[in-house]
């Protein structure tokens, strides 16, 4: 078994993220099967119904990444420091804390749901489509946060594997689901939705009642009391996370609304499928920083600074391969997965190829920015990561959104994400330059 203590070259390290890498991958897979079974057997504008409100679900979702990636790196640290107990009473009381504020958001979401769709641009049967879908999968929502902490705190507790379990548990019950529901008894959107927030049921619950029990990793459920400092550091060191993807969501919406001046619901329908796909591509980006920031984290704690040099090292090399594979890969595949989703609508089908084509480009630079915000959450510098974070998926992608398509029309919109991406590697290349002797690495 492979220990957060071990000296890891390229090959442990991959062994080690590999975990990671499959379980983030397969959760964007069973999201994508949501997509194509909502696509081809409900229609086009339920499909758009989805895309349209999942940033929404997305926002209040995304503090699951917070507490698990913020957590993950504390506790991580405290290990390292050889306080065991504490680290038990971290992750006790990083999980109990999300599990309550889901609850909250989730009767507060579907407050506020009909309201978010309708801001959005949603009307008619786009904005049944939107409350519908929402309402079942916020009736999930503390479940869904706890799966997003989980897949973080799995690699924490040196169980990367069980994590990748049981995020399989969780979508191949989703595909199962979504073929029952939607493709056998025809339910409809409904159908895909009580699909996804069964599955995300499973994903929550399953790691619950591993940890709440005596267990072979490093990490239980034990009680704990209220420590408002210690959730304050956590939460601080995963702000890029919960930035990030508050961030991604708002843009999202903000694509829509362009997208709607530029191609209507077509655009709505090809920028559904640019980010199912998408997702499995940056799924590798995510993975390998989540697996691999408990290592950082780790040697970090216990001051061995030479490690540590060493994992930056071989983690930008790897880093350099994927984004190669990826961008390749989305060349290659542009045509193939667009036929998957939209085969049925020829005109929807040449936006939806043009567009991957297009934006496959940010496959390139979202590697290094995702991992270069990554490395700083694992350092503890929660500031450095929320920057980077900030200025790539808000100010970055917001200008080159309400920019570029002035210039280049729909294809400046397709174009907005790889501009984005690369002027955050500038910034992250400027931080790891400028934080070198300050963090010995």
């Amino acid at each position: 078994m492979i220990q957060l203590s071990d000296h890891f070259t390229c090959r442990r390290l991959l062994r080690f993220t590999f975990p990671s890498i499959i379980m983030l991958i397969f959760t964007s897979i069973y999201g994508v099967v949501d997509g194509f079974f909502v696509s081809n057997f409900v229609g086009k504008t339920p499909f758009a119904a989805v895309n349209l409100i999942m940033p929404y679900l997305m926002i209040l979702g995304c503090i699951g990444f917070m507490f698990g990636t913020g957590g993950s790196a504390l506790i991580a640290k405290t290990m390292g420091e050889g306080k065991t107990e504490r680290a038990n009473e971290i992750f006790s009381l990083l999980v109990y804390t999300s599990a309550a504020c889901g609850a909250a958001l989730a009767v507060l979401g579907v407050l506020f749901l009909p309201r978010a769709a309708a801001l959005m641009g949603a009307e008619g049967q786009l904005l049944r489509g939107c409350v519908g879908y929402g309402t079942i999968n916020l009736a999930a929502l503390p479940f869904y946060i706890l799966q997003f902490e989980f897949q973080c705190l799995f690699a924490a507790a040196e169980k990367p594997k069980l994590g990748l379990c049981v995020t399989v548990a969780a979508g191949l019950t989703n595909m199962v689901l979504d073929a029952v529901l939607v493709g056998v008894l025809r339910l409809g959107l409904e159908g895909a939705a009580a699909a996804t927030a069964l599955s995300q049921l499973v994903g929550g619950a399953a790691p619950l009642v591993y940890f709440g029990r005596e267990n072979t990793s490093r990490l239980r459920l034990v009680r704990c009391g209220f420590d408002g400092k210690t959730l304050r550091r956590a939460c601080a060191n995963g702000a890029s996370e919960l930035m990030s993807n508050i961030s991604m969501s708002l843009v999202s919406m903000l694509f829509n609304v362009r997208l709607m001046t530029y191609a209507g619901e077509n655009g709505i329908a090809a920028y559904g499928v640019l980010m199912y796909v998408s997702l499995i591509f940056q799924a590798v980006f995510l993975g390998y920083s989540v697996g691999a920031g408990p290592v950082i984290s780790y040697h970090h704690g216990a001051e061995n600074y030479e490690e540590g040099r060493g994992l930056l090292r071989r983690s930008l090399a790897l880093i350099g391969v994927f984004s190669l594979l990826m961008f390749a890969a989305g060349q290659t595949l542009a045509r193939p997965l667009s036929l998957l989703f939209v085969g049925y609508d020829p005109e929807l089908l040449d936006i939806t190829v043009r567009a991957f084509a297009i934006f496959s480009f940010s496959f390139l630079f979202s590697g290094l920015a995702i991992f270069g915000s990554s490395f700083f959450t694992a350092l503890n510098d929660g500031l450095t990561s929320a920057l980077i974070s900030f200025l790539r998926t808000l100010v970055f992608e917001c200008m080159a959104v309400l920019l570029l398509p002035l210039v280049w029309g729909l294809d400046g919109v397709w174009l907005s994400t790889a501009a984005a991406d690369a002027l955050a590697v500038a910034v992250t290349l400027a931080f790891l330059a400028g934080k070198r002797k300050k963090y010995r690495y």
